[in-house]
């Protein structure tokens, strides 16, 4: 079963007061509980932030389902997201994706045998005039050649 560290739960109480209604706070306790369950949000999450907040969990359940950034699925330690939107994909993407993908013996979405990484398409990462990019965890790759993005991707540690 899914617990909060004691931070988490202090970050959550705060969010809670934060605004003025609870609902509000929905969002970044999510981000805080994909955080510290490995980079994705369980049902068992769910359920958890229902009880911690005082909010149906459908209502959480909601929010959760709507908005992209928050995974479904477990993750590799690297989530790896490449933008195919239009000016990264006419700036090879799609290409970099299915190579990243060929290369780590994965299918989009799965994570890798050694639990490393995990490759998805996403439509915009807001970097239209650095094309391609892509976005690890939560640090940003613009610009990318597939010789660069493989680069980054062997020195992550």
């Amino acid at each position: 079963m899914f617990k909060l560290s004691s931070d988490g739960e202090a970050f959550v109480q705060s969010e809670l007061k934060r605004y003025e209604t609870k609902e509000s706070a929905i969002i970044p306790s999510l981000y805080r509980v994909q955080k510290e369950n490995g980079g994705w949000v369980s049902p068992d999450c769910i359920q958890y932030l229902s009880t911690l907040m005082d909010i149906p969990a459908s209502r959480i359940n909601e929010v959760f389902q709507f908005y992209t950034m928050f995974n479904k699925e477990p993750v590799g330690k690297f989530h790896v997201q490449v933008c195919c939107n239009v000016a990264c994909c006419m700036a090879g993407s799609r290409e970099m994706i299915d190579k990243l993908c060929e290369d780590y013996g994965v299918e989009e979405g799965e994570v890798t045998s050694d639990k490393r990484f995990t490759f998805t398409r996403v439509e915009c990462l807001g970097a239209c005039d650095k094309a391609p990019m892509m976005q690890v965890n939560e640090t940003y790759h613009e610009g990318l050649t597939m010789d660069s993005a493989k680069k980054i991707l062997r020195e992550l540690k």
